[in-house]
C-alpha cells in the first residue's frame, strides 16, 4: 500500500504553512498590506514593469525584443557561429549539410541585395546607434559576403571545414589564408551593438521614474534565454543593469530571481482592474518569497546573518586556463577577456547569451551619463570593415 501521512499530522503542517488561512499565509498577507505603497519592479526575459504602489497604475519598458534591430543585428552575428556549426555537421556526415549551406548562402546574398545606409538610418532607427550606421551597412556586407564566399569555396574543398583551418583564417582571423575582420571581432561588435540600444534604452527609462531604489523590491521571473540560465545574481544580465541604474542603491537582499514565477501579459496592464490583480499577485509572491528573513531576524538576532554578496568579476590574463564566472572586459581591445565572454556563455548552461557583450556596455553608460556616442564598442569602434558602398 502506498504510504499516506497520518491527517492530523497534515492538519498540523496546514495551519502553519499550506493552508490558505495558515499562519504563514496570514504573516505573508499582512505583510503585503503593510508594505502596498513600496514599489516592485518585476522583469521578464523581456519587459521591466514598475508598480509604483499606492494604486498609481504601472509602467513598462521592452528593454530586449523590443529592441529596433534585434533580430537584424543578431541573425548577422549568428553567421560567427553557422559556419562552425555546419563544420561540425559534416563531420558528422548528415545529410543536409551541404543544402543548409546553400540555403544559408543564398539567404546572405539576398541580405546583401537588401542592407544599406538608409535601412539602418531611416527604417531601423535605433536611438543608440545614431551615427553608426554606414559602419554597420559595412559590417552586414562584409560579413554576408565573407560567409557566402567561404562556404561556397567549402563546398568545392571541405578542407576548409577543419577546426584548424577555420579558427585559424576565420575566428582568430591570424592565419595565412586569414578574411579582413575576425569573426570573433565582429561576434563582439554585433553582441555590442545589440547591448548598446537595449541598455541605452533602460537606463534611459528607468532613470525617469521615480524610484526609491533602497525600499525597491524586486522580481526577475520567466525564462531568460535557456531554461537553465539566469538562475544566479551573477549570470542574470537584469541584475547588474538594476544595480547600475540605481547606483549601487538597490538592495541585493530585495531582488527575488523566480523563473518559476507568473508570468506577465501586458496587454492586460491596459485594464485598471487587471492590472491591480496582476500587481496584488507579485507582491504575494514577493512576500512568501522573503517573509521568512524578517522571522529570522526577530528569532535570532545574536547568530550570524545571510548577507547577498556581489562577487567580483574575474580578470583574464594571457596565462588564465579556466574562469568558473563571467569574466570582466578591461579595455575595448581586451580580447582575450572578449573572446572568453563569448565562449562562457556558450559553455555554462547557466549563462544568459546576451550577457557576453553587455558588461563593458553597461558600466561605460553607467559612467557617461547614459550618452551611447560615447561607448566604445569592442569588435567595431577601432576595426575598419571593408566599406560596402550601399547607401
Amino acid at each position: 500500500m502506498r504510504y499516506q501521512p497520518n491527517p492530523h499530522f497534515m492538519r498540523l503542517f496546514e495551519l502553519f504553512t499550506s493552508a490558505p488561512d495558515s499562519i504563514g499565509a496570514n504573516l505573508q498577507r499582512e505583510l503585503g498590506e503593510a508594505h502596498s505603497d513600496t514599489p516592485l519592479l518585476v522583469a521578464t526575459g523581456t519587459d521591466l514593469v514598475l508598480f509604483p504602489g499606492g494604486g498609481h497604475p504601472p509602467t513598462s519598458v521592452d528593454f530586449r525584443k523590443g529592441t529596433r534591430g534585434f533580430f537584424e543585428i543578431t541573425a548577422v552575428s549568428h553567421l560567427g557561429l553557422a559556419i562552425p556549426y555546419l563544420a561540425r555537421l559534416r563531420q558528422l556526415d548528415h545529410p543536409s549539410c551541404k543544402k543548409d549551406a546553400r540555403e544559408l548562402i543564398a539567404q546572405c546574398r539576398v541580405v546583401q541585395d537588401f542592407n544599406s545606409v538608409s535601412y539602418w538610418r531611416d527604417e531601423v532607427a535605433a536611438a543608440a546607434w545614431r551615427g553608426r550606421e554606414e559602419k554597420i551597412a559595412d559590417l552586414v556586407d562584409y560579413t554576408c559576403a565573407t560567409t557566402a564566399d567561404f562556404l561556397e569555396r567549402a563546398i568545392e574543398n571541405p578542407k576548409l571545414l577543419d577546426f584548424g583551418y577555420l579558427r585559424a583564417n576565420l575566428l582568430e582571423g591570424d592565419g595565412p589564408e586569414a578574411v579582413p575582420v575576425s569573426f570573433n571581432d565582429m561576434m563582439a561588435a554585433t553582441f555590442a551593438l545589440s547591448a548598446l540600444d537595449s541598455v541605452y534604452r533602460s537606463l534611459k527609462w528607468l532613470h525617469e521614474q521615480s524610484i526609491d531604489w533602497a525600499r525597491l523590491m524586486v522580481l526577475v521571473v520567466g525564462s531568460a534565454g535557456r531554461p537553465s540560465a539566469g538562475l544566479t545574481w551573477q549570470s542574470n544580465n537584469v541584475c547588474s543593469l538594476l544595480y547600475e541604474a540605481s547606483g549601487r542603491k538597490l538592495d541585493p537582499a530585495r531582488l527575488i530571481i523566480a523563473p518559476g514565477g507568473p508570468t506577465i501579459e501586458l496587454e492586460k496592464l491596459a485594464d485598471s482592474a487587471a492590472a491591480a490583480r496582476i500587481e496584488a499577485l507579485y507582491r504575494k509572491f514577493w512576500y512568501s518569497s522573503l517573509s521568512s528573513v524578517e522571522m529570522s531576524r526577530l528569532m535570532w538576532p545574536d547568530y550570524p546573518g545571510f548577507e547577498k554578496r556581489i562577487e567580483t568579476a574575474p580578470v583574464v590574463e594571457d596565462d588564465t586556463e579556466t574562469v568558473d564566472a563571467m569574466p570582466v572586459v578591461r579595455s575595448v581591445d581586451d580580447k582575450r577577456a572578449i573572446v572568453t565572454r563569448l565562449r562562457y556563455v556558450m559553455e555554462d548552461p547557466g549563462a544568459q547569451i546576451a550577457t557576453a557583450g553587455m558588461q563593458f556596455v553597461l558600466d561605460q553608460l553607467s559612467a557617461n551619463g547614459n550618452r551611447p556616442e560615447l561607448v566604445e564598442l569592442p569588435g567595431f569602434t577601432y576595426t575598419t570593415y571593408p566599406t560596402s558602398n550601399r547607401k
